[in-house]
């Protein structure tokens, strides 16, 4: 198999594929309940898969472009989710958990009844140091670079 610019396309796009089925297994069969943040990850992957799959087809220039943007986008969010999880910066309201200090009874049992049952800046696992957040900008971006180098090789 030669690394010409179909096979990258095939591999690129198979690349979100595994990434969304990866956070399936975690979600479905290891039961790790994904936040908010972790859902917003997965739809640029879907995005990438759709634009993968037209760009293996028709191949053209716009298409793996689009591709990247999609990846990319997943990436820069996966840097987000991972600020938030390690208290850098804040998350979503909705995601996240925010100080008590001066709220009455009522408003006090209204946050926590409509509190997310997965928040987003806390960390339901790691590898090495490494959160899932932390992997998918990681590999995501990475992904964008190499659609953007298939983008632009000659076609063949």
């Amino acid at each position: 198999m030669t690394l010409n610019r179909r096979t990258l396309f095939v591999l690129l796009t198979g690349f979100s594929v595994a990434m969304i089925l990866g956070a399936w297994v975690f979600q479905y069969v290891f039961g790790y309940a994904p936040c908010k943040l972790c859902f917003y990850q997965r739809y640029p992957h879907w995005a990438a898969v759709g634009f993968g799959l037209l760009a293996i087809g028709l191949g053209g220039t716009l298409l793996p472009y689009l591709a990247a943007l999609s990846v990319a986008t997943t990436g820069a969010i996966g840097v987000f989710h991972s600020g938030v999880e390690r208290k850098l910066w804040q998350g979503p309201s909705t995601c996240t958990s925010s100080s008590i200090q001066g709220l009455s009874t009522d408003d006090l049992f209204d946050q926590i009844m409509a509190a997310p049952l997965v928040r987003c800046d806390d960390i339901p696992w790691e590898m090495f140091g490494l959160t899932m957040a932390n992997l998918n900008a990681l590999f995501s971006l990475s992904a964008a670079v190499l659609w953007v180098v298939a983008a632009r090789m000659v076609r063949r």
